[in-house]
C-alpha cells in the first residue's frame, strides 16, 4: 500500500502481505478485503479481536464470490463463524449490510445498526418495498427516458438476494459509546452519502472508523433518495465539517485502504463539490436542462447501459440541483410534468 505520509505508529504489521486478502492492522485488527460486482472492487470488512471472539464491522455484499473468500479467510486464521460474537454495521448499503444476515445465522451474533439506516433497508428490500417505483416516478420528473428507468427498476431488483436474509437487529444511535476492541468508541452521525450511517471516534488512539463518508481515492456517493426529502449534499458538507474537528491519526474507511491524511481527504472533498456546483450553474447558464440531461453532460459515456452507475449519477445530479436551488442560484419550471433548471443572473 502507499501512504502520503509513512507514520510507523500508523502502518500495518510486518505480516500485511501474509494473505491476499487480509491486511494485520494494530492491536490485532483485521482488515478483509470482500469482493463486490462493481468498480469498487471490494468493500473493507474488519474484524476486531474481543476478550471473547471477534466483532465483524460490515461484513460486505451476499455474493458467491465473497461467501468463497470469507471461508478461505476464516480458514487462514483458524477461525470460524462462531468465533464473530457482534457484527456492527456503519450503514445500510448493500455492499455493507448484504451478508449480516448471512453471517448472524451462522454466528448466531447480534447485529447493531441504526434506526434510521435499519428503516431505509427495510423500506427499500422489505417485502412490500415500493421503492422502485418511487424511484422510476422521480426520474420521470426529471426527464430521464422510460428505457433507463425500467433498467433501474430491474437492476434494483437484483439487490434483494444479495441482502438476504435480513438480519433481526438491535439499535444503536449517534452520541452512543461504545467498546469496540476494549477500546471506547464515540457513536458520529454522519448524513448525506447514507441516512443513518455512523463514524465510530477513538479519542485515546485518535482512530476513526468512517464507513463511506471519508474514503482515499474516491468521492461518496450523495444521492437524492425518494421519500427522505431534505438537502442530502447539505448535510454531507455539514458532516464533513463536523468530522474535521476531531484529532484523527488513522482512519479506517469503507473502501480503499486505511489512511492518515484524514483532514486533507476533508478539504479535498469539500473542493469537489464547490467545483461540482459551480460547473452546473456555468452549464444552466448557457442553457436550461433537465436533470437527466445535466446527467448526460456530467458523466457522459460512462454511463452506457450501465443501469447501476447510472442510479448512482442521475440521483447526485439531483442532489446538488436541490442544493443550488435551496441556495437560490438556480431555479426550475416545470412543464407537461418534466422539470427544467435554468440559472438565476444577478
Amino acid at each position: 500500500m502507499i501512504f502520503e505520509n509513512k507514520d510507523s505508529s500508523s502502518m500495518p504489521s510486518s505480516n500485511e502481505q501474509e494473505f491476499l486478502h487480509t491486511v494485520s492492522w494494530q492491536e490485532g485488527w483485521l482488515q478483509v478485503k470482500v469482493p463486490v460486482p462493481f468498480s469498487l472492487k471490494w468493500v473493507n470488512s474488519y474484524l476486531i479481536p474481543e476478550e471473547q471472539g471477534y466483532t465483524l464491522i460490515d461484513p460486505g455484499l451476499r455474493t458467491d464470490e465473497a461467501i468463497q473468500v470469507w471461508d478461505k479467510v476464516l480458514q487462514h486464521h483458524n477461525l470460524e463463524w462462531r468465533n464473530v460474537t457482534r457484527i456492527i454495521l456503519t450503514h445500510q448499503h448493500p455492499d455493507h449490510y448484504g451478508l449480516a444476515g448471512y453471517v448472524q445465522e451462522r454466528s448466531g451474533a447480534p447485529v447493531f445498526i441504526s434506526r434510521r439506516a435499519h428503516d431505509y433497508a427495510i423500506r427499500l428490500w422489505g417485502e412490500k418495498s415500493q421503492f422502485g417505483q418511487q424511484l422510476q416516478a422521480l426520474y420521470a420528473k426529471h426527464g430521464m427516458p422510460i428505457q433507463h428507468r425500467e433498467a433501474i427498476a430491474q437492476n434494483l431488483e437484483t439487490f434483494v438476494e444479495m441482502v438476504s436474509p435480513q438480519p433481526e437487529v438491535t439499535y444503536i444511535q449517534a452520541g452512543d459509546q461504545i467498546i469496540i476492541g476494549g477500546m471506547s468508541w464515540l457513536l458520529i452521525d454522519a448524513p448525506g452519502h447514507a441516512n443513518g450511517q455512523l463514524c465510530f471516534y477513538q479519542k485515546e488512539r485518535k482512530w476513526m472508523v468512517c464507513g463511506d463518508q471519508v474514503m482515499p481515492h474516491i468521492t461518496p456517493n450523495v444521492s437524492i433518495v425518494p421519500g427522505e426529502g431534505g438537502d442530502p449534499l447539505e448535510a454531507f458538507l455539514g458532516s464533513l465539517q463536523e468530522l474535521a474537528h476531531y484529532e484523527v491519526e488513522l482512519a479506517f474507511p469503507g473502501h480503499r485502504d486505511p489512511f492518515t491524511d484524514f483532514h486533507g481527504r476533508i478539504l479535498e472533498l469539500q473542493q469537489h463539490h464547490i467545483r461540482r456546483l459551480d460547473k452546473m450553474v456555468r452549464m444552466l447558464e448557457e442553457e436550461p436542462r433537465t436533470a437527466y440531461g445535466m446527467c448526460e453532460a456530467l458523466f457522459g459515456n460512462r454511463l452506457n447501459g450501465n443501469a447501476h452507475q447510472l442510479r448512482f449519477a442521475m440521483s447526485e445530479t439531483l442532489a446538488h440541483l436541490v442544493y443550488l436551488e435551496r441556495q437560490a442560484r438556480i431555479s426550475f419550471t416545470e412543464k407537461d410534468g418534466i422539470y427544467n433548471y435554468f440559472a438565476i443572473t444577478a
